[in-house]
Parts: C-alpha cells; structure tokens; sequence
C-alpha cells in the first residue's frame, strides 16, 4: 500500500510544483528601490510614455481597471492629488489593465474621468513587465526614478495612508502651496 502511495503523492507533488511555477509571474514585481521599467507604452494622443523623462517628480503608475471597484474610488483621488499638486511636481499614470478599448475609453473619456495621464494596456505588456497579478496596484517612484513604495491589492481605507505617502516625497514647499500652485 505505501509502496502505491508514494509514486502517487510523488506524482502530486511534482503537479502542483508545475502548477505554481505555471501561475507565477513571468516577470517579479519591482519593489522598492527598484528602478521600475521605464517605457509605460502610449497615451491617449499616442505619446511614448518613458518614466525617465519624469526624473525629478514623484510619479504614480497605477494598475487598474473599470470592473475594480477600489480602484473606481482611487481614481478621482489620484486625479485631486495631480490637480492639487501640479504636474510640475507630480505626475500620475493610471494604466488600464488588460481591457477592451471601449471599456477604458468609457472611462478615460468620461466627462467626469478624473484628469490623469491614462495608458491603456490592452494586452497586457507592461502589467507583465510590473509583475501585476492584483489590482488595485500602484508603484510610488521617487524624484532619483526609483521605487518608493508600492501598495496592491488595497481598499478605500488605505487611500488616505496612500495619500500620505505621496505627500511625503514632495518637498516642503509643494506640499504648503496652495491648490493649483
């Protein structure tokens, strides 16, 4: 009996070890200090979007998509923060994950769509290059182009600590101007 057993939890083992490489991500997500990958594909007017040239800000790239409903609620937040603060100092990349282009355009095109820089990442490119398996996610990049921070898998209560984080990067005199500075 145990010489039938072991072959067949031999066997079990050996799948479920083909099963978790198999639903691991090609690529691991950055994580902080990481120098994230820097082309985020094309915006809206079909402008190349390379972090590097945002070197010098706090940038925000944001993972999301129109079914997500905390990332329904992150999106106008993130749209006040980049009102507020200016793109001068901070610059926000809400980057649609694996949608048709109606459903994002339903968003991104809104008359109430929060005023962010929208990616859509239709086939999933550059989620794959961020490791992106949860969503919301959203990777914090500092004014030197790495990572600061990055939160997945959040709720509406996290925001406000979010905010927080974000804030903490800008210098001093950012975070006191007035809105729309």
């Amino acid at each position: 009996m145990i010489r039938k057993i072991r072959p067949a939890l031999a066997c079990l083992l050996l799948a479920m070890s083909l099963a978790a490489s198999a639903a691991a991500p090609a690529t691991p997500s950055p994580k902080a200090g990481d120098i994230p990958p820097q082309i985020l594909g094309k915006d809206r007017r079909g402008n190349v979007v390379d972090l590097a040239s945002q070197r010098g800000k706090v940038v925000i790239v944001t993972f999301w998509a129109s079914w997500c409903g905390p990332c329904r609620k992150e999106l106008p937040i993130l749209g006040q923060l980049q009102k507020v603060i200016g793109h001068d100092a901070l610059q926000v990349y809400a980057v649609n994950l694996k949608e048709p282009r109606a459903d994002f355009a339903a968003i991104a095109r809104s008359r109430n769509a929060p005023p962010l820089d929208y990616i859509h990442d239709a086939k999933g490119e550059v989620s794959d290059q961020y490791g992106i398996q949860t969503i919301p996610h959203m990777f914090i990049i500092g004014h030197d182009g790495s990572i600061a921070g990055v939160h997945r898998g959040y709720s509406e209560q996290s925001l406000p600590k979010i905010v927080d984080d974000i804030l903490a990067l800008l210098p001093e005199d950012v975070r006191n101007r007035k809105a729309g500075g």
